[in-house]
């Protein structure tokens, strides 16, 4: 038997375990698998393999995949005969040992619809990894097409711990679970969006070829602080998606950008209508909402403005306007951004509810906190950050009302700085205990006493769902000098707290400070 055959075979008996299996694979010379001897004859000896546990079947598995992955070429011919559940662990092994050309290979004649990173811990530069993964994909239109042709239509490279490596053994349908919508509508934008730039515009015939075509859907996020080599690797993409002639759908879930000026061009091969997470620095609103005027299937929008950045004529309108077009926004953040007294016509124009909002450095004032309360977004949101705002310069009544209206859903809440005193907490207590949902609350840089600090953990200690709370550090932990902390009393600060929470039996209780 040959080396790859009889390999393969190996591999099979120590998933299976079955006897049969094992007989047929031992031929006439059990070491041309290339596994060490001792494995060799657990593999081929029926009875041990009956008696095995688990983690002696994984570690033989483990040891006949990187036998199949020693010799490249034969490990290459042996993926012909593999059965298919055994790819998955030869992925993973190919996968943790670099090997990029068998990946390309694996990719190829990989026998399930969908191939998904997911948990898979890419650390040391991912980008060539995921370029062997994309060459593997066997892009054909279906008159050429086999029965044994490739079965992979959708390549997943984000990392997503939630997900396997296939949807094909919890899937109820045989379709991935991740596949995108606008595989097929898709391809005549990102054509058109091509041919813009060179003045030409689609035919109708074309079109129509367009989409009746086998799309192999390739999915990924992408960050746009890389340097170098992510603009090499953009440039690999829009190469690849040329080259299939309308055949690789490039579907770009969630968008990074560190500085708005430096990426603008390179946006404009991807599709808007996939993008659900948009995540900007140093954004000028303008620019973002000329850049995307069709970005409107978010789920998810963070801003920040670097420098800090007035919210007010044309350009605020428009990005208004902008806002009131996504149906399906549930959460938004705006830092650096000044919206005092512009946070109604904010919230007034969005479509969804939202869970959750954040609006750090946003210069909000008492009457914006009483929009707010008022708003009918607040019965909503499960998570609000209102942290680095001066909430209470003029009254913490508004607060209170917000806090009672959020008390049936709020889940996380963040206040830090925001000039919360010893007598606001006192008189929030009562609101705080009532908010039911909450299990984060964080209330760090804000002057308070440990004084103050004892009577508010008594107070929430009967507050069950409560699990993590990030509190202040007690101003006289500073001394005489506020800026210099003194860390033996910080030290016995953390004692009290610890020594406290044991005294009301809420040792499952997560508290911690935050020097930031």
């Amino acid at each position: 038997m040959a080396p790859d055959t009889n390999t393969t075979w190996q591999l099979r008996a120590v998933i299976e375990g079955s006897p049969s299996l094992v007989e047929a694979s031992s031929g006439r010379q059990t070491r041309e698998c290339g596994l060490p001897s001792t494995s060799c004859k657990a593999v081929t000896d029926p009875p041990r393999i009956e008696k095995m546990n688990q983690n002696t079947v994984a570690s033989l598995l483990e040891l006949a995949t990187k036998s199949v992955l020693s010799n490249q070429s034969t490990g290459i011919r042996a993926l012909e005969l593999l059965p298919k559940h055994l790819f998955l662990p030869l992925f993973v092994t190919a996968l943790k040992e670099r090997q990029k050309k068998m990946l390309t290979e694996i990719v190829k004649r990989w026998p399930f619809q969908c191939l998904h990173i997911g948990s898979l811990n890419i650390e040391d530069s991912p980008l060539e990894i995921f370029e062997a993964l994309v060459d593997g994909l066997q892009i054909v239109s279906d008159e050429n097409i086999s029965s044994g042709g490739p079965q992979l239509q959708v390549l997943d490279l984000r990392e997503n711990m939630d997900c396997e490596l296939t949807c094909y053994y919890r899937a109820s349908s045989p379709f991935c679970l991740s596949s995108c919508v606008y595989a097929h509508n898709a391809i005549p934008n990102a054509e058109e969006s091509q041919n813009r730039d060179r003045g030409l515009e689609m035919g109708a015939l074309e079109s129509e070829h367009a989409s009746s075509r086998r799309i192999i859907e390739l999915i990924v996020n992408i960050s746009f602080r890389r340097g170098f080599r992510m603009n090499q690797f953009l440039y690999f993409l829009k190469r690849k998606i040329r080259q299939s002639s309308g055949n690789l759908h490039l579907c770009c879930r969630k968008v990074y950008i560190r500085n708005m000026c430096s990426h603008t061009r390179r946006l404009r091969f991807l599709n808007p209508a996939c993008i659900n997470c948009l995540e900007v620095n140093r954004v000028h609103l303008r620019k973002v909402t000329r850049l995307f005027p069709q970005l409107i299937c978010l789920d998810k929008l963070i801003l920040t403005a670097r420098p800090f950045q007035y919210c007010e004529g044309r350009s605020f309108r428009i990005f208004v306007e902008w806002l009131g077009k996504m149906a399906i926004l549930r959460d938004l953040s705006l830092s650096s951004f000044y919206l005092g007294g512009h946070l109604e016509e904010l919230l007034s124009v969005l479509l969804s509810p939202l869970d959750s909002l954040s609006l750090r450095f946003c210069n909000l004032s008492t009457v914006d906190v009483t929009v707010l309360s008022e708003s009918s977004q607040l019965t909503h949101i499960t998570r609000l950050n209102l942290s680095d705002n001066n909430l209470f310069k003029e009254s913490y009544y508004p607060f209170r009302m917000l806090l009672r209206r959020a008390s049936r859903t709020l889940q996380h809440l963040e206040i830090r700085n925001c000039k919360l005193t010893d007598a606001i907490l006192s008189a929030l207590l009562s609101e705080l205990s009532c908010c039911s949902e909450l299990c984060v609350f964080c209330f760090s840089s804000n002057p308070i006493s440990m004084s103050a600090l004892k009577g508010f953990l008594q107070r929430v200690a009967a507050c069950l769902k409560l699990q993590e709370v990030i509190y202040p550090i007690p101003v006289h932990c500073y001394g005489d000098n506020s800026y210099i902390l003194n860390y033996e009393r910080l030290s016995e600060v953390q004692y009290q707290v610890k020594l406290m929470l044991q005294v009301v039996k809420r040792e499952d209780m997560y508290w911690s400070t935050s020097t930031v």
